[in-house]
């Protein structure tokens, strides 16, 4: 049986803040992920439910499933990146298996398990995963 070992939980807030302004995040129906490869919270991992989802037991129900996700399937995740799951508003009437199978399609598609060819390194600061907007130009023209 596979446990989540308390030292591998990120706990602090500025650990929290650092994942969240650097790291690249993926997301979903269900939660959000956020991956954030560094030697300071390196191998951990952290939960998080807003107060938009509901009163404080839907918010401990949120994260003790993300929780029981993860520890689930933590033998596949790398070891070299810090992850942030947090949860969103679908995922308080969603079942386990549901949030399980989210869980692994965004682990894929971030590259955090083991054996993918994905670079967890090549980060090209805070805002990665905002595209450019090839030659449109965001400020308004004034008409003569």
């Amino acid at each position: 049986m596979l446990t989540l070992p308390r030292r591998r939980i990120i706990k602090r807030r500025s650990d929290f803040q650092r994942v969240y302004r650097s790291g690249r995040s993926y997301a979903n129906r269900y939660f959000v992920l956020y991956v954030f490869p560094s030697d300071g919270v390196r191998g951990r991992v952290g939960f998080a439910a807003g107060k938009k989802l509901g009163c404080a037991v839907t918010r401990n129900r949120v994260k003790r499933l993300l929780r029981e996700v993860y520890r689930l399937n933590q033998d596949r995740v790398r070891e070299d990146a810090a992850l942030l799951l947090v949860g969103r508003k679908p995922i308080v009437d969603a079942k386990c298996q549901a949030v399980e199978q989210a869980f692994l399609q965004l682990g894929q598609q971030s590259g955090i398990f083991k054996g993918s060819k994905k670079d967890l390194h090549v980060f090209h600061g805070a805002h990665h995963g905002v595209r450019p907007k090839h030659g449109k130009s965001t400020a308004r023209q004034k008409r003569s």
